[in-house]
């Protein structure tokens, strides 16, 4: 053990002063309080959005702390060329890009019954848009000789299979394809993750739970309730912690890990 004197404090570990965290899907539900929670903490923040001008606007709305600033790109992650130029632009507007949150997500409100095999093989290329982009931000600061940390975000559908009687009479199962994409990025987090350790690189995901937007049916919401432990459904704001623990150096020591955050949904 070192000198507890020298040791850093908890609030060092979680403070991301001085780093640049670049956030797909950055103006959504989730997303926005993503970027928020680490402006928070201190990091400049690349909002990312397929739009610019909402990306920029999203960007002017969060809070600066000491010398942080906020920046919004375009980037359409299912465009590998969009991909590219968006990575690109961030670099270029904040200087680097130390964390990427993979958490841009497009994809088919069709269920097993009725999805088609384009609609299926599209949403799936969610997978490789996070893949492309954690490799450019791990090849990014290797080149740099610093350390990084991507954070993908999965969902607990990618663990567990959804309740039919959750959804039936009020909208469409909860989609097939979705489920095989989740499951899909929490196995990649673990082979980027070993492939990547020994050159300071962390890849790690965040599972969340039931966190429905208030665009979500009233009635299905509540029947999701009694499938959870804690009979509620989450707050957006519940998943800034554990965001922040796996892409600051609180988690230093983290990798290849998949953090569920769903109120004990797969407890039981």
């Amino acid at each position: 053990m070192g000198d507890a004197m020298n040791q850093p404090t908890v609030f060092d570990q979680f403070s991301m002063d001085g780093k640049v965290a670049l956030v797909t899907g950055g103006t959504g539900f989730l997303g926005s309080a993503a970027c928020r929670a680490l402006a928070e903490a201190g990091a400049s923040v690349v909002v990312a959005s397929r739009s610019k001008d909402r990306a920029e606007t999203a960007a002017a709305s969060l809070p600066s702390a000491g010398a942080a600033r906020h920046f919004g790109v375009q980037l359409d992650h299912l465009n590998e060329d969009s991909l590219d130029a968006g990575f690109d632009a961030a670099v270029k507007v904040a200087g680097q890009v130390d964390v990427l949150i993979n958490n841009g997500q497009q994809g088919h409100a069709l269920d097993l019954t009725d999805v088609t095999g384009e609609a299926f093989t599209k949403d799936l290329q969610n997978a490789t848009g996070y893949f492309l982009l954690a490799r450019r931000l791990h090849d990014h600061v290797v080149g740099r000789q610093v350390s990084g940390s991507i954070v993908m975000i999965g969902s607990m559908y990618g663990v567990v299979g959804s309740y039919p009687d959750a959804y039936e009479g009020i909208c469409a199962a909860s989609p097939v394809q979705y489920h095989a994409l989740k499951g899909g990025i929490i196995h990649m987090t673990r082979h980027l993750a070993v492939y990547w350790a020994n050159e300071n690189v962390r890849v790690n995901c965040l599972s969340p739970g039931p966190f429905p937007s208030e665009k979500a049916p009233a009635e299905m919401v509540e029947r999701l309730k009694t499938k959870s432990p804690m009979n509620r459904m989450g707050r957006p704001e519940e998943l800034c912690g554990p965001l922040l623990l796996l892409a600051s150096d609180a988690g230093s020591y983290i990798t290849g890990q998949n953090l569920l955050v769903d109120g004990g949904w797969t407890a039981w």
